[in-house]
């Protein structure tokens, strides 16, 4: 065993130092101490336990929930020669006795449990009987009752407290606003631990919200334009459009696999292999689908429906760009969602203070998508974090939109919705304002409305646009029986007597702005410093990094395990580029580590040494 931290990084995982706090999130929890870890995905969570697991007497106990990814990890810490096993109700019990062996005869590093697992009686009393070098629950925010990602079991882990009080205990997650944590430290029994909290940022996703019109083609627009070939999650709020989603891209050539809760256990499994072992493959999916996904080489999620709260927003776009390269946040909004959110909130039947928190986080995804500002300052201040100036990676960043004094259009609409009774949705509204000839307004009589006609000068694009705005700003209820009325809040009184002005968001689909030529530097900057050995690969440079690409396809599929757990791209991107000929030259590659330099090194410095250019 090394005898430093640092030893470890270096020599086992292959890279030369640490990032951020997590040297003294390290050190803490070798030297005994609890904890609580706010890291963003991608940011290096795992090190935080796997190192101290291997510093310190007997084997780390990772809680996880992930039952479906275990067996990935386990390949992955393995393949760098770290000692790793795992408990879930996958395995048959002569799996499970082979297992609890390895884990008595002091033969493991690393074992990763399921909470359901963990909490019985056999588990506890075979860790009664070993020596536990810590206990790490991750994916810790499953234990708020009010989190999108809530699990039962979690609650009942603070028994680690109570029989276990020795052992250090750390809890990491990627998302938990101020409520959040707190409810992890009470939970968890963490009161007196420390409070660890990295920058929440992740400067190499780009975040875009587009107004939607014709979902499903804009996705297909966005994937040509900007992720050909890639790997991606799109996520929809309803199984069936999962699948409907997922059935149309393959129809246009690209391959797409759909994941639900409904679809069996097996096909769900398949599922998530296949996006985890191939190239370019595209996950349409629920919620159900993607928490502590470790595939550092997904380039892109999308969003064909809102998001139920910032949270949630932040942890499903957190699953793309792990490897740090340029990734997209995108996200397709309209009217309908929020129509529909609103009306799923009403005929819920959680208790007043459930739905009071629903709301507020509805309330400020809403606002997110509205803003005309930095989205980016945004999401990190809803966190707690702070951006001191526009990021220059989002899209209202690169091309500000427009905003136009909204009052008269806004007083048009909410009387409108007033003369008509309010119960009538949005897209007659418009109808009735725009002077539609239609056979609807005539049976209502609503063409012999003062407000019949009086909106001709505005598009139905720029009335829907208004719609949702008034929406998401509360001047606009939603009808709770299911049929999309729009009725007017006591919060639209002061715009409609004048009292008040409103300043509205003109859609980018309406007018495009000229980008800000700082914020586009800036982003460039940032982008360069992340990416600086993929930015290199052009001509014969670029053709060694897809040989290498094809010699780590090889290996994984002789082994049946991911190829990101080989070698990640940016790896082999600094492989190409740096061109290392010998042992010691490969183990300067960042990702390298004598594990990996033993089992791969000659195979890649093969393919290295038959390329045509010469090493530096």
């Amino acid at each position: 065993m090394k005898t430093t931290a640092l030893d470890i990084l270096r020599d086992t995982y292959g890279y030369p130092a640490f990032r951020d706090s997590q040297a003294a999130i390290i050190d803490h929890v070798s030297t005994g101490g609890d904890c609580l870890v706010l890291m963003p995905t991608g940011g290096g969570k795992s090190l935080c336990y796997q190192i101290p697991s291997l510093l310190r007497p007997g084997a780390g106990v990772i809680v996880s929930p992930l039952i479906a990814l275990m067996q990935d990890q386990v390949d992955a810490l393995r393949q760098l020669g770290i000692r790793a096993a795992f408990l879930n109700s996958t395995l048959s019990l002569d799996d499970v006795r082979r297992v609890e062996a390895l884990l008595h005869r002091g033969e493991l590093d690393l074992l990763y449990v399921a909470p359901e697992r963990l909490l019985q009686e056999r588990t506890l009393a075979l860790l009664d009987a070993v020596d536990v070098a810590l206990f790490a629950i991750d994916e810790a925010h499953c234990v708020s009752r009010w989190g999108h990602d809530f699990r039962p079991e979690y609650l009942q882990l603070d028994i680690l407290a109570q029989r276990y009080p020795g052992i250090p205990r750390l809890a990491c997650t990627a998302t938990a606003d101020e409520r959040t944590r707190q409810e992890i430290l009470d939970n968890l029994h963490l009161r007196d631990g420390h409070l660890f909290i990295s920058g929440f940022d992740r400067p190499n996703i780009r975040y875009t919200v587009v107004e939607k019109d014709q979902p499903r083609q804009q996705l297909l627009r966005f994937l040509r334009r900007e992720h050909p070939g890639d790997a991606g999650i799109v996520y929809c709020l309803s199984r069936k459009k999962t699948e409907e989603t997922a059935a149309y891209l393959n129809d246009q050539g690209i391959p797409a696999l759909p994941y639900h809760a409904g679809l069996g256990g097996e096909v769900r499994r398949k599922h998530q292999e296949r996006f985890l072992r191939e190239d370019g493959l595209i996950m349409t999916a629920t919620i159900a689908f993607g928490m502590g996904i470790d595939k550092p080489d997904v380039r892109f999620v999308a969003h064909l429906d809102l998001p139920k709260s910032l949270e949630a927003y932040y942890q499903e776009t957190g699953r793309a760009g792990r490897d740090g390269l340029p990734a997209n946040a995108w996200m397709c909004y309209g009217l309908q969602d929020v129509v529909l959110l609103r009306q799923m909130l009403a005929q819920s039947d959680a208790d007043q203070m459930h739905l009071r928190r629903e709301q507020q986080g509805l309330d400020t995804m809403l606002g997110y998508c509205e803003i005309t500002t930095c989205r980016r300052q945004m999401l990190l201040g809803y966190f707690g974090d702070e951006l001191p100036e526009p990021c220059g990676n989002c899209d209202t960043c690169l091309e500000p939109p427009e905003t136009f004094d909204g009052t008269v259009p806004a007083q048009k609409m909410l009387s409108c919705a007033i003369r008509t009774g309010q119960r009538f949705g949005a897209q007659h509204l418009i109808n009735v304002l725009r002077g539609s000839e239609g056979e609807r307004i005539r049976q209502w009589n609503h063409d012999q409305l003062p407000t019949y006609g009086i909106g001709m000068e505005m598009s139905a694009r720029e009335w829907r646009s208004v719609a949702r705005q008034l929406v998401a700003r509360g001047l606009f209820a939603v009808d709770p029986e299911g049929y999309g009325g729009l009725r007017v809040t006591d919060a639209a009184r002061p715009v409609l007597r004048g009292d008040e002005t409103l300043q509205l968001r003109r859609d980018l689909l309406a007018a495009k702005a000229t980008p800000d030529r700082k914020a586009r530097k800036r982003r460039a900057a940032a982008l360069d410093a992340l990416s600086a050995d993929v930015a290199q690969l052009d001509g014969d440079t670029e053709a060694l990094f897809d040989r290498l690409r094809a010699k780590r396809k090889e290996l994984a599929d002789q082994q049946g395990v991911p190829p990101y757990v080989i070698f990640h791209d940016k790896t082999l991107a600094a492989m190409a580029v740096h061109r290392p000929m010998t042992s010691e030259a490969m183990l300067k590659i960042g990702g390298v580590g004598e594990s990996k330099l033993e089992r791969y090194g000659e195979a890649f410095l093969g393919v290295i040494g038959e390329s045509p250019i010469e090493s530096d």
